[in-house]
């Protein structure tokens, strides 16, 4: 002990005590919760819960199939797994690995195991059988999740495995291709939503329980209240439904309501309904809902008693009914009728269905257990179907027989390689479920696992889902949007959301009631809503009221804060509902913030310092209540101050870092907060599409296609997001010179002139990978495709000779060869007949040979080429063809503000003006691009990028970093600038390089990060003079691919008519497009033929050829007109002599 007090005396025990003064010291923090929680973790976490309890779950509901004709019969599980990740091959098993999944074509899953107890009859004897380790199925694994064999890997053990330490992980690899399931956004289940539509109020809950999901909505139409419920054949009376449900008393329905005049006012008009349709007890009211339930089919059956088992198992499904008790449903029904008349009287209290608060997130984990409760049930209801079948017959098997099959593996793979989510059973029909992973640049691929999918269809043109909701702060990035018709409705996560899952209810719900929370069934209705208490909602269900609710939440949220319940239990006093709300729910939007008492952080120095010496971890910061986790509703009971600056009383907790709000992308941009809010939403959009590094394995990878920059830097000035994601290791662009003036008139409209000298030393340089594939396909008659050596083959002309120039002996592209358009890479044959049985060889094999389309002039070389066997062992091949490229005019550019231009100029370096010191700019960018953009976080990145060349330290620029020291203030680099020699407004004096003398005027110029895009004008360029037609218009074809024809529109039309170019107009639409000259009757008007023997034209309808004339039509005009005539529409031409 004394030693320890001897250390402890050394250091200066108040500064260990004292506040953090500068917030910088809190920013350590983030790198930790990222390590445990946020961007791809929440794909992790839900996925993992699946896999090692919702699995479970899903089997044990299952577990029994029983037989129908012999109840005795059947089959029961008694345990689920899932295993590694494996392959069978020739009966030996083999593990996978994700990098050989991505080259082989194959998905990456792994066996999910049962073990089976069977009973069967043998000669009149029930016999049990049990059977372990038995595959049902492949359960598709996600990458780094905890089946994954790179899950807990060191970067050393993931480079042998093929695989960049940097990947985020989170995907799925289906047949090859990497597929991520994204987020899909939601209305919350079990809570009340009081909406209008078409101008009457309605109160709506979605139900949904394991059992069943169902919608009750209850609506006021022309003063009186109703329910709608499918189940029902029009709506029902509201008081007849409670009448129903056991409380005939008219006086207890108000008091249930409310006991205010104004509540009873509203309800008279719906008791004066329930009088005039003469129902007065629990009897007649349950009489007149059978009457009124939906006949279903041709079934005659009686519909006695079905609007009760309507009333207990679909009308409000969430509230469960116990031993016939349907009190809580009562009370439920009335709280929701309350709510309504609130409405009512005040328009304020109509919820906001684009609250965040009132959005559920649902995830891989969860959308995938669906999918696979679907396909189990499936499985064994075909189980069960094949068990009554033998059992008629009398012959018995063993349980493998019944439920092996591949239906699971299929229905896997075919929805995650679609993304069609088909399950009739839970009445889902969803498309574009999942995506192919961007692997454009690595920011594209974190950016993706992040992106939230609308729960509306983007044709919906409406403005109050697009809004940017005040409720997103924090939780979904602000920039983060697509241009155009998604605009508003794609969201992203922040950089430190969490997406919480599921935690079980029964403890919180008897801590409530441990806490003083009073049971509905000790209430009566009037006390419901006595003034002086507030209901307690869990997860939307009422558990009773409290008469001290602040008191009460308090008590939850320091439970919370011990760590004795959840972390993420949220606890929401709502002051104008008169409610606590408590969620323990999966899927709601949470993030972690300090706690302060009077505006005082819990965090001091000697916390953050065990932090940087390893000690504690984020993990520990919640559980000694430093920390805690808020979601949206909980945000609106505190106050949250941004910066740790003056103390005042009110704030509750602070922020960790105000940079956190924005989310991946948004986070590379510098100084965004300087910049008009439009350019860090195209930036956002651009940074997916700038070339550079994908991940340490690019090379070794073959995908379909891939970008990458030749020599990628790290931005000089930098901000504290692009540390935390790891983009200063995979850059995306390079840090250019650039001088801000008008220079040659080649850079209007945001063109930039760029240094010749820098391109020969590589800036903008890129390589482009294509791959290129073929199979040896194997027929069901015995017959294969073969390759053939390109030797000299007899019959074959010079010139297809020539096209295998860059064959290999084994007739496949040699690597290293450089490849040109319309050369073979494969020298591959068919055989004639792959369906006869009967010597199919002796017809012999036609030519089948695969030549690469690539653009004219252009050296294209052969970079890799690849052979492995598919799932039904064909030989297979890739190729893959590098084409390194250089920048030319009319590629695009752009920094990281949204500033995108195409190069309008290439000018050789002695042309280029210089500084005093020699330096001459790689790029010239217009001075026009600023005053209407208002992109002033570009001229200090200007600034910053040259204090950081000058004194060699990286500059950071992070969002709203200058009060909390993550980014260096205009006045900081200013000064830096000076002391190295520079003016503190970053101009410099330039001289001409055409003439020598000095130019009139300073020029501003500096480094700024530039990133190259994937829009190059050598994949974009295009013309034809004649070429490919269509076979059904003989038109042009449509299309850069096709070779196609440029089209001249209706607008085009409209110019050329303005101009009166007739001649033009007719050498376009008909002469360079489908002339046809056919022969016209002119007595009928209709279409002859041309009779080659005779030598005339002759009329079909007529039939003679005196009055025929031949005239020239668009071919498509032609077509028109007999498709109209099979219609049975004549269209007859009339016509008159040329003049």
């Amino acid at each position: 002990m004394g030693s320890l007090e001897e250390d402890f005396g050394a250091t200066d025990k108040q500064f260990l005590a004292a506040p953090i003064k500068k917030a910088v010291d809190k920013f350590p923090l983030v790198p930790e919760f990222l390590k445990v929680r946020g961007l791809v973790k929440q794909h992790l976490d839900s996925y993992n819960y699946f896999v090692n309890i919702g699995i479970k779950k899903i089997v044990r509901a299952n577990a029994v199939i029983q037989s129908d004709n012999d109840p005795e019969i059947g089959l029961r599980y008694t345990n689920v797994e899932i295993g590694e990740p494996c392959i069978d091959i020739d009966t030996a098993r083999k593990s996978l690995v994700p990098q050989e999944c991505r080259l082989w074509d194959m998905t990456y899953a792994a066996p999910i195991t049962v073990n089976v107890e069977f009973t069967r009859r043998i000669n009149g004897r029930i016999e049990p059988l049990k059977r372990e380790k038995l595959v049902i199925g492949r359960m598709p694994i996600m990458l780094r999740s905890c089946r994954c064999v790179l899950n807990g890997k060191d970067e050393d053990e993931l480079a042998r495995l093929g695989e960049c330490p940097l990947d985020p992980g989170g995907y799925f690899v289906v047949k090859g291709t990497e597929k991520v399931v994204l987020i899909q956004e939601q209305l919350s289940n079990n809570r009340i939503i009081i909406d209008t539509v078409k101008g009457n109020l309605v109160a709506s809950v979605t139900s949904s329980t394991e059992k069943i999901k169902s919608k009750t909505v209850i609506l006021m139409d022309k003063d009186k209240i109703y329910l709608l419920l499918n189940q029902f054949s029009k709506k029902m009376p509201i008081m007849i439904v409670m009448k129903a449900m056991g409380i005939e008393s008219d006086q207890e329905v108000v008091q249930m309501v409310g006991r205010d005049p104004r509540y009873a006012n509203m309800l008279l008009p719906s008791i004066q309904e329930c009088a005039t349709a003469n129902v007065y007890s629990q009897k007649q009211a349950l009489e007149y809902l059978d009457n009124n339930v939906k006949k279903y089919g041709f079934s005659n059956a009686s519909q006695e008693g079905r609007g009760l088992s309507i009333l207990r198992d679909v009308f409000i499904a969430n509230v469960p009914v116990r031993e016939m008790n349907f009190r809580p449903k009562c009370i439920y029904a009335a709280v929701m009728m309350r709510r309504m008349m609130d409405a009512n009287l005040n328009k304020a209290a109509i919820d906001d269905k684009d609250y965040v608060g009132n959005k559920r997130l649902e995830l891989s984990g969860q959308l995938i257990s669906l999918l696979f409760e679907d396909l189990f049930k499936t499985m064994n209801d075909e189980a069960k179907k094949r068990m009554d079948v033998e059992l008629k017959k009398g012959s018995y098997r063993s349980p493998d027989s019944y439920i092996m099959g591949n239906s699971i593996t299929q229905g896997l793979e075919r929805a995650l390689s679609t993304g069609n989510w088909d399950l009739k059973r839970f009445r889902m029909h969803k498309t574009g479920m999942t995506q192919v992973l961007a692997r454009l640049s690595f920011i594209a691929a974190v950016g993706q696992m992040t992106r939230v999918k609308p729960q509306f269809e983007k044709s919906r043109k409406v403005s109050g889902p697009r809004a940017l909701q005040p409720s997103q702060w924090g939780m979904l990035c602000p920039c983060d949007t697509p241009e155009g018709e998604a605009c508003g409705l794609v969201k992203n996560l922040a950089l430190m959301t969490h997406v919480t899952t599921d935690e079980v209810e029964g403890p919180i719900i008897s801590l409530c009631h441990s806490l003083g929370v009073e049971s509905l069934e000790e209430l009566s209705a009037e006390e419901i809503h006595s003034p002086n208490s507030f209901l307690v909602i869990f997860n939307g269900i009422i558990l009773g009221k409290h008469r001290l609710p602040q008191r009460f939440a308090t008590s939850m949220r320091n439970l919370r804060r011990a760590g004795k319940i959840g972390e993420f239990i949220s606890v929401y006093v709502n002051e104008k509902q008169q409610c606590v709300y408590i969620a323990s729910d999966g899927g709601r939007v949470c993030r972690p913030l300090v706690i302060a008492d009077k505006g005082i952080s819990r965090i001091k120095e000697h916390h953050m310092q065990e932090l940087r010496d390893g000690v504690r971890t984020f993990s520990d910061f919640v559980r000694d209540g430093l920390i805690e986790y808020l979601d949206v509703n909980e945000q609106n009971n505190v106050l949250i101050g941004l910066y740790e600056g003056e103390p005042k009383e009110e704030i509750t907790h602070l922020e960790i870092e105000p940079l956190t709000i924005l989310g991946v992308c948004a986070g590379l941009i510098p100084y965004p907060h300087h910049n008009q809010s439009p350019r860090n939403t195209y930036q956002c959009a651009m940074g997916k599409q700038a070339m550079g590094n994908i991940a340490y394995n690019q090379l070794s990878r073959m995908d379909s296609l891939l970008y990458l920059l030749v020599y990628p830097q790290r931005p000089l000035l930098t901000t504290k997001t692009i540390e935390l994601v790891g983009y200063d290791k995979l850059g995306a662009g390079q840090n250019a010179t650039v001088a801000v003036m008008s220079y040659s008139g080649y850079d209007i409209e945001d063109a930039i002139v760029m240094n010749k000298s820098s391109l020969d030393r590589g800036f903008g340089r890129c390589i482009v990978l294509k791959k290129c594939a073929a199979i040896m396909q194997r027929y069901d008659n015995g017959t294969q495709d073969r390759i053939l050596r390109p030797g000299f083959l007899p019959g074959i002309s010079a010139e297809i000779r020539k096209k295998m120039r860059v064959l290999d002996m084994d007739g496949m592209a040699l690597p290293g060869e450089i490849i040109r358009p319309g050369e073979m890479y494969v020298h591959k044959e068919v055989p004639n007949d792959t369906k006869g049985t009967n010597n199919p060889i002796k017809f012999g094999f036609k030519s089948a040979f695969q030549t690469h389309k690539g653009n004219r002039g252009e050296t294209e070389v052969i970079d890799r080429v690849a052979l492995f066997s598919d799932t039904n062992n064909n030989l297979c091949m890739k190729f893959q063809i590098r084409h390194t490229r250089r920048p030319e005019l009319g590629d695009k550019f752009s920094s990281r503000h949204g500033q995108k231009g195409v190069c309008g100029t290439i000018v050789p370096q002695e042309d280029f003006p210089f500084s005093e010191r020699g330096i001459c700019p790689d790029l010239i960018m217009n001075p026009h691009g600023f005053p209407s953009r208002m992109t002033i976080g570009k001229m200090i990145e200007l600034l910053g990028g040259k204090a950081g060349v000058s004194c060699g330290r990286f500059h950071y620029g992070s969002a709203f970093g200058e009060p909390s020291g993550t980014a260096d203030t205009v006045e900081a680099i200013s000064k830096t600038l000076v002391e190295k020699g520079f003016s503190y407004n970053g101009k410099d004096f330039l001289y001409s390089g055409i003439t020598g003398s000095p130019l009139q005027a300073y020029i501003f110029m500096g480094p700024i990060y530039y990133q190259k895009l994937k829009h190059m004008v050598l994949d974009k360029m295009h013309a034809r003079g004649s070429g490919p037609r269509v076979m059904l218009t003989r038109q042009p074809t449509e299309g850069r691919g096709r070779n196609g024809g440029l089209r001249v529109g209706e607008m085009e039309r409209d110019c050329l008519i303005a101009y009166g170019a007739s001649m033009l107009i007719y050498e376009r639409l008909m002469i360079s497009s489908d002339p046809f000259e056919v022969q016209v009757c002119r007595t009928c008007g209709l279409l002859g033929y041309y009779n080659r023997k005779l030598k005339t034209g002759v009329c079909s309808s007529c039939k003679n050829s005196e009055n025929m004339s031949k005239m020239k039509l668009p071919y498509a005009c032609k077509l028109l007109f007999q498709e109209l005539q099979s219609m049975n529409i004549v269209p007859r031409l009339k016509l008159t002599e040329a003049t």
